[in-house]
């Protein structure tokens, strides 16, 4: 999901055209280490009983369904602005047997409420977003997370090597080469830094035929 006029509340879909959601799934399997990506993501967060997840950007559900199924005993909600995607994320849930809530939404103006989650995960999302918007969505993050709160991103960043970023070309094409600057030059951390989240670590970076994934975390001071 691509944000793009926030004052209309347009979106762009995850693949640029509506007609190419259904192929969303093997495309991002085929080009980004899915399973090696999403499993990194899972094991770095230290998820605990009772634990209330949001996965932001939830696009088709895959992650959200990972996450109920490695944590069967939390709440886990998944929030995406497109009801193409979003319907394809309920069937995925409902085909897995999980329970899990799908509510649509803006990720800069989400319905929860304040310390409503433990625990947010985004994963091959914030690329999607401009610079406002990314950082309007890591404030919202901060708001609805807990004090304590975990945050755990993993996206596109600073390609490793000239073939890399040679490859994060076509992404870049796809997306837009304005709302995926951010990505390309490294600063999605001092975003998060900027809105005062602590503890920001860079934990690990995954080479793709597409360029290199980024996984980090942060957390929401406690006090």
């Amino acid at each position: 999901m691509k944000m793009t006029d926030t004052n209309k509340n347009h979106y762009v879909p995850a693949l640029k055209y509506s007609w190419l959601t259904r192929f969303y799934d093997p495309i991002v399997a085929m080009t980004t280490r899915e399973q090696v990506f999403r499993k990194s993501l899972l094991e770095q967060a230290r998820v605990k009983p009772g634990s209330q997840i949001l996965d932001l950007g939830c696009g088709t559900g895959t992650f959200a369904v990972m996450l109920k199924n490695r944590y069967p005993d939390t709440k886990v909600t998944g929030l995406d602005c497109d009801p193409d995607i979003l319907f394809l994320a309920q069937k995925k849930a409902m085909t897995a047997g999980v329970d899990i809530l799908f509510d649509e939404s803006l990720s800069y103006s989400t319905p929860y409420a304040e310390g409503a989650f433990d625990t947010v995960f985004s994963s091959l999302f914030f690329h999607h977003l401009g610079s406002v918007e990314k950082l309007r969505t890591i404030k919202e993050v901060f708001r609805v997370l807990k004090p304590g709160g975990q945050f755990h991103v993993c996206d596109w960043g600073r390609p490793s090597s000239l073939i890399s970023k040679i490859m994060f070309t076509g992404v870049r094409f796809l997306d837009g080469f304005e709302v995926t600057r951010d990505n390309v030059e490294g600063r999605l951390p001092s975003f998060i830094n900027r809105v005062g989240f602590a503890e920001l670590h860079d934990l690990s970076h995954i080479e793709t035929m597409l360029g290199t994934l980024d996984l980090f975390s942060a957390k929401k001071p406690s006090n």
